[in-house]
């Protein structure tokens, strides 16, 4: 996971890297690159990078990196969810709801990591850039949610969760407080608030 470090916001000068002379693999031009990105964030924060950075520091070429991903947003979340693709993922044993919460617990210290305040920073610029959203939505949200509608249809197979909500809504209520302090800032973001949030939910999701 990345290391706790603030980010200023210096004068951003492509930094080349020494690498073998000959072409890159395709797969090792790409780590590279995604390995690139988060060095570089966790330097100068999403705001001042640009894809020539990313591109030079890499020692690849802009249309390399355009190759795999459309726009900045895109390879910045790409580049976090490679870092911590293990503590996104739903556990595969045991009950639906006791996966959403351990799973939860797990987004806690990411949100309170320097990649918390990048996803702040790509959700503030997305709300005037209709691309930057969309590329959040598409890298970010929509992995997710697609384990966890399947999570939600096993739960209510299982009669965990009533079949009578909509999954989306529900989604929307379990994670929607973690978006709201992330972005706020008002509350802390603690595992404490994980423990209200279902003392609160369950009963209603739980089939009457």
């Amino acid at each position: 996971m990345l290391e706790s470090t603030t980010m200023s916001k210096p004068t951003l000068e492509p930094a080349v890297t020494n690498r073998a002379p000959g072409r890159p693999r395709s797969e090792e031009a790409r780590k590279a690159i995604l390995d690139s990105t988060v060095e570089l964030l966790k330097e100068f924060g999403f705001s001042d990078l640009s894809i020539e950075s990313i591109a030079a520091h890499a020692g690849v070429g802009k249309a390399t990196v355009y190759r795999w991903w459309p726009n900045k947003a895109a390879l910045v979340i790409d580049a976090f969810v490679s870092v911590v693709e293990a503590e996104l993922r739903y556990p595969t044993a045991g009950p639906a709801l006791a996966a959403f919460r351990a799973q939860m617990e797990r987004w806690i210290p990411i949100f309170n990591s320097p990649l918390g305040r990048v996803i702040a920073a790509v959700i503030g610029a997305g709300q005037s850039d209709p691309e930057i959203i969309e590329a959040f939505r598409a890298h970010w949200v929509e992995p997710r949610r697609r384990e966890a509608r399947e999570l939600i249809l096993q739960s209510v197979k299982a009669g965990e969760i009533r079949g009578d909500l909509d999954s989306e809504t529900i989604m929307d209520i379990l994670y929607g407080p973690l978006y709201l302090r992330l972005m706020l800032q008002n509350r802390p973001l603690s595992l404490e608030m994980i423990d209200e949030i279902f003392f609160v939910l369950l009963p209603g999701l739980r089939p009457q």
